[in-house]
């Protein structure tokens, strides 16, 4: 029986001697590599915490003691520590264990996180309540330099440096986040990395003073309230301890004895202590040491080689928007583009090559992308801010306030909208429908094929006000893409298919489940309509009243909530315009969505053909 077999809790680790933590690091990275590459995952994150999470769960008691996890896609080795070990195959599977912490899940996941920069906030959330409540546990957070860039992180270092509350914050310091760092704090960590240690250096200048003859204690006082200054003179910046937290590191964050033995130091000193821990992302399987931004989240892939497993077919709208965005800043130099972070993930990392004074990635800090962009445009500049769905859901009130009542005229691309797979509830894209058709002056575009996103990308340059375009992480259906891009007639929707008995209204992709649920009915004598309704804000009214007054019935099919979604659009239309005598249905999801294959989560929540036309039949008193 392997060690792994036999360690259920954090209370096992704790019988190990140091021989056995080894073999047993060895074994978890096996165990890591073994069902990631089955199932996928973020698997260089979770091979850099091997030894952190074994020395913070031998340090700490959980679940008395609180570990909140930053972002969390690298809690895989905390899942299997934590009674998880015999799901653990199940990773990222429908109802299987979650690619996150999820608190339903585990009595040791004490917060949800998918996003990130909100570990220290929670933690800080935590101890305060713990102080108040008068109990005894101690509170750690576990953030990414990565995530350090986001501002959130300050604003909670900030909040905790001017308490005297007890908090542990671990700074797992791997220079990387999803692509290479970039930024001052990544060259910030940098410098201490490489700076001898403030203590040392502290220590010796005190003895040296103290040795000198007559007058070293006066110099050694003196010295001590002018600390300020030894401080920047000995370690550059030590801008953790300016915010009020005790600073201990860096440490080797793969030497067990010593995180435990800082970790110890650490609940001995009193208020806000951060720990820097340099750990090597990837360790341990040398193609996700060598290409840790591919195996920062992977599909599945040969574990003997780390080749992906790729699956043929049609590129993904992500290749299409890249490739489109490519060949329109040849032709304009005004063009720009702005990312977070996720310059691979979301096609323009071409874009940094051929152009690389007109990219910008700014970092884990959507807020500040969206507001620098703005500020672009406004200058003469044609922005392109690309983003997942779901982070734009932290630049909210940028993308209200700062582009569109200012009308700056950016392009919004919205990667990843709609369901997303095995991620789960905080990585789906189903809220920024309902989240930006609520702004004036912006436009939103789905396309229903990746020829017509091509078509959205260019027409969006040529609108007069900001344009977002939602798109899927799928890949295309394989249709003819144009060579010459078209401008699409603002605020007009398609009319695929006439109707006599029901019109069925896509917005997206899902429009070919709409064609082929057409197609069904049709057999069955049901003459259904189809509109690829292409832009929200603003709506085609004509086409959709001309439509639904022939047909008498509608249903809506999105990959959104229901709530302010596309569905909600069209209902407002028919109030609008008195037509109330309509029968509407709506397809979407009505709560959150959770992880799984993208298949099986259609099935689960309905979006499907089979769905529309059991839905078109009740409308039609067929069932």
């Amino acid at each position: 029986m392997s060690l792994l077999d036999k360690v259920n809790s954090p209370a096992d680790l704790k019988k190990l001697n140091n021989n056995e933590l080894a073999k047993l690091a060895v074994e978890i990275r096996e165990e890591l590599i073994d069902v990631v590459s089955q199932n996928g995952g973020h698997l260089a994150s979770n091979l850099g915490v091997v030894e952190l999470t074994l020395a913070l769960h031998r340090s700490f008691n959980c679940p008395d003691d609180k570990i909140v996890w930053d972002v969390g896609h690298q809690t895989y080795v905390h899942k299997l520590l934590t009674e998880r070990r015999k799901e653990f195959v199940t990773l990222r599977q429908y109802k299987g264990l979650a690619g996150f912490p999820k608190r339903e899940e585990s009595i040791y996941d004490c917060f949800n996180t998918g996003h990130s920069s909100t570990s220290i906030s929670a933690a800080l959330g935590f101890a305060k309540a713990r102080d108040i409540n008068k109990d005894n546990y101690n509170v750690v957070a576990v953030i990414g330099d990565g995530s350090m860039s986001g501002g959130m992180a300050y604003e909670a270092l900030n909040h905790a440096g001017n308490s005297d509350t007890n908090l542990i914050v671990v700074l797992n310091d791997n220079e990387m986040f999803i692509s290479a760092h970039v930024g001052a704090m990544s060259s910030y960590l940098n410098r201490i990395r490489t700076a001898p240690l403030y203590d040392k250096k502290k220590r010796d200048l005190e003895k040296f003073l103290k040795n000198i003859p007559a007058i070293g204690s006066s110099v050694a006082k003196a010295a001590e309230k002018a600390k300020d200054g030894i401080k920047y003179f000995l370690v550059p910046g030590l801008l953790f301890e300016e915010l009020g937290l005790t600073y201990l590191g860096p440490i080797n964050g793969h030497d067990i004895s010593a995180l435990e033995t800082v970790f110890q130091q650490a609940k001995q000193k009193k208020g806000p202590v951060l720990v820097h821990v340099v750990t090597c992302k990837g360790k341990g399987y040398e193609p996700a040491k060598k290409n840790p931004d591919i195996f920062h989240g992977i599909g599945p892939f040969q574990k003997e080689t780390g080749i992906v497993i790729k699956k043929s077919g049609p590129p993904t709208y992500t290749k299409i928007f890249g490739d489109t965005i490519c060949e329109m800043a040849k032709e304009d130099e005004k063009i720009v583009a702005v990312t977070a972070a996720m310059g691979t993930g979301t096609g323009l990392s071409q874009f940094g090559k051929l152009f690389p004074n007109r990219y910008f990635d700014v970092g884990i800090a959507e807020s500040h992308a969206v507001t620098f962009a703005s500020a672009l445009a406004l200058a003469g500049l044609k922005p392109v801010v690309s983003l997942y769905s779901t982070f734009y859901q932290r630049a909210y009130d940028q993308v209200l306030h700062d582009i569109c009542l200012q009308n700056a005229k950016v392009v919004l691309a919205v990667d990843r909208a709609g369901i997303v797979g095995e991620d789960g509830p905080t990585h789906h894209g189903i809220f920024d429908i309902a989240f930006f058709r609520t702004i004036p002056n912006l436009t939103i575009m789905a396309p229903k094929d990746e020829n017509e996103l091509k078509h959205m990308i260019y027409s969006a340059f040529t609108f007069d006000h900001p344009v977002a375009v939602r798109y899927p992480r799928s890949a295309g259906f394989g249709v003819q893409i144009d060579t010459k891009p078209m401008i699409l007639p603002k605020g007009k929707a398609e009319l695929l298919r006439e109707g006599e008995d029901i019109t069925l209204i896509g917005f997206g992709p899902v429009v070919y489940l709409c064609l082929e649920a057409a197609n069904k009915l049709l057999q069955k004598g049901i003459k259904a309509g189809v509109i690829n309704l292409r832009f929200i804000n603003p709506i085609d009214k004509d086409l959709i009243l001309e439509q639904v007054k022939q047909t008498c019935r509608v249903i809506t099919i999105e990959d959104h909530v229901l709530a302010g979604g596309m569905g909600s659009a069209v209902l407002e239309v028919l109030n609008d315009e008195n037509a109330n005598d309509i029968l509407v249905g709506r397809i979407g999801y009505n709560n959150y969505v959770e992880h799984g294959p993208i298949p099986e989560l259609y099935q689960a929540y309905g979006v499907t053909v089979d769905n529309i036309i059991a839905l078109a039949e009740k409308l039609l008193r067929r069932d």
